[in-house]
């Protein structure tokens, strides 16, 4: 199969075009570079046959005709988004443009190419999106994917309106389109901006360690190469037109999981005194969803996928990673934004 992934120089793409290349799949990356992108994250398999790589913007539709008639993929997973709340909150028209517009000419591009194809059978649009667009549960429950939309933020809203797009392209368009919406992802190659590798680079360099509000608000915990096995696991054998809830079954708050890292930290590279003392909690951004928890029983009854990797295990490993790829990580530390507070409207 070939396979066009739309962001995968960036976090959770370039993982799914790691997997996806080591697994025999041609992989055409599809990526225009934005703040967050990095091509050292997929310089693993740049050198494969497999493997080509199109700058461009989802926001170009003749560059994603031109993608799309050059290279022939059998499929499109789409990954390509603005994703951080805190930008969000200070700049949402970015994540309009990007979110809500690129995914409508990706659709529209993906619509004509699958027609003039002569409609394939096998032709798959995937639709990678999040959890946020639920909203924020109570102490109680977990996200379905039958959940009512809720988005509290204008980065879960663009991408609660971007699942409706592909919802609404194959219901009146039949392009056959399968979704995903997934927890909080963690591990290697995670842009230093988020939550985790900001805790292990403030506590590898001594810098306080920012905590929201409390530190109470829950996430489901998901490493991303379980996220990515998961996702083109859904791509091969997910039904038509149906969506798919992806959870790492690994829920904890913000500050349990600060310590952990700190612990982590601890036994790694050991300091004067426990990293944990660098705790800060600062002002809670707008708008903090309290918790997200998701169902994952119809991935794993009808696909038989559950997570490999506790969070304890993925925490490790990550920051195993982190202190042994400091020339990945510190050349972004110069980029727009990373190190600042973002988002507080």
């Amino acid at each position: 199969m070939k396979i066009l992934v739309t962001g995968g120089a960036g976090f959770i793409g370039s993982a799914v075009v790691r997997l996806a290349v080591a697994r025999g799949h041609g992989v055409v990356n599809l990526d225009s570079l934005t703040y967050a992108a990095n091509l050292e994250n997929v310089a693993a398999v740049s050198g494969s046959p497999l493997y080509a790589f199109e700058q461009a913007d989802i926001r170009d539709r003749a560059a994603l005709d031109r993608v799309l008639a050059g290279h022939q993929p059998d499929a499109i997973m789409h990954l390509a988004a603005e994703s951080h709340v805190d930008r969000s909150i200070d700049g949402p028209g970015s994540f309009i443009d990007t979110n809500v517009t690129g995914t409508y000419n990706l659709l529209e591009a993906a619509r004509a190419y699958w027609n003039a194809r002569g409609r394939p059978a096998g032709f798959r649009f995937h639709h990678i999106s999040t959890d946020e667009v639920f909203g924020s549960l109570g102490e109680t429950g977990q996200f379905t994917e039958a959940t009512p939309y809720d988005p509290r933020s204008p980065y879960s809203a663009s991408k609660a309106a971007s699942d409706h797009l592909v919802r609404a392209w194959h219901e009146t368009y039949g392009l056959p389109v399968v979704l995903t919406n997934c927890s909080n992802n963690y591990g290697p190659f995670h842009f230093p901006e988020k939550l985790v590798p900001v805790v292990i680079l403030n506590a590898l360099h001594g810098r306080p360690i920012p905590v929201y509000g409390d530190g109470g608000n829950i996430r489901d915990w998901l490493y991303v190469e379980d996220h990515a096995d998961a996702l083109l696991l859904v791509l091969e054998k997910g039904r038509i037109g149906r969506s798919y809830n992806i959870g790492g079954e690994n829920e904890a708050t913000n500050i349990d999981l600060v310590r952990s890292i700190c612990g982590h930290m601890d036994r790694l590279r050991p300091d004067a005194a426990p990293h944990d003392r660098l705790i800060s909690f600062v002002t809670d951004r707008p708008g903090h969803d309290r918790r997200y928890a998701i169902d994952p029983g119809r991935v794993r009854n009808e696909l038989g996928w559950r997570p490999s990797v506790t969070v304890e295990e993925g925490l490790r490993r990550t920051v195993e990673w982190y202190l042994e790829n400091e020339d990945w990580w510190r050349p972004l530390l110069a980029r727009q934004g990373v190190g600042e507070r973002l988002g507080k409207a």
